[in-house]
């Protein structure tokens, strides 16, 4: 195990942690608006996807011990990018990254938009912006766009949120979805989710292109917190398989 301080190419610092594994196979794993790789769901997620090889995990800028401010899933696509080099440092020859609620829009956008790796896993992850229609993305926005739910982001959250929105505003992972072709793209979600109800996997499944597939998982709540392990070993299983066959 090792932890390290990554740089990300806007020059944030990132912090990291590696668990060591067979280098046929990478996992990063993207953790959710304000997680960290240091909660105990990420580690349990962490051991799981490890039986198949190594894992990088790390915090989000604006999240625990790395710098910067929280953007809310736009520029964090250069922390997974961040991530995912160091993975390829260490000499991992196939490279997925599985997201976890804002972490699976962040990973949709990088596998989009930067690329670069061999399959990538959306769990729990929004299909669009904004999104009010359940009452903990209403307390969400909440944090987000006041001054009092930011500071209760930084004291009581340890995220530290960036002020005055998106200019401009990022593309939702729905839009972009349709360019992470060929890699095979993963979308899992729960139908007791809380945050997000399953329209937004089918809305970003829809719109992506083959190779892809959609778990549609029930009783599963929302993210890394209520992810069994016997989902997480599936997710691995899925990694591994599909990361080689390409």
């Amino acid at each position: 195990m090792t932890d390290r301080v990554l740089t990300t190419s806007d020059g944030v610092p990132i912090d990291a942690h590696h668990d060591e594994g067979d280098r046929a196979l990478a996992i990063v794993i993207a953790h959710g608006f304000t997680g960290s790789w240091r909660r105990e769901s990420v580690r349990r997620a962490a051991g799981v996807l490890g039986r198949h090889g190594g894992v990088i995990s790390f915090d989000f800028r604006g999240h625990g011990r790395s710098g910067g401010l929280s953007t809310v899933g736009d520029l964090e696509i250069h922390d997974v990018e961040a991530a995912v080099a160091w993975a390829r440092e260490l000499g991992y020859r196939r490279i997925v990254t599985v997201g976890f609620s804002m972490g699976a829009s962040v990973v949709v956008r990088h596998a989009a938009l930067i690329r670069g790796v061999d399959a990538a896993v959306a769990v729990s992850g929004p299909a669009r912006w904004y999104y009010r229609g359940t009452p903990p993305m209403r307390r969400v926005h909440w944090v987000l766009e006041r001054r009092l739910g930011r500071l209760v982001g930084r004291v009581a959250l340890r995220t530290r949120i960036a002020r005055g929105g998106w200019d401009p505003v990022p593309e939702p992972p729905y839009a972009v979805a349709g360019l992470i072709s060929p890699i095979p793209l993963l979308v899992v979600h729960g139908d007791a989710d809380a945050y997000f109800p399953v329209e937004h996997a089918h809305q970003i499944f829809d719109n992506a292109a083959e190779p892809k597939e959609l778990w549609l998982e029930p009783g599963f709540g929302h993210a890394e917190n209520a992810a069994s392990a016997e989902l997480l070993a599936r997710i691995g299983d899925w990694a591994a398989e599909h990361a080689v066959r390409r």
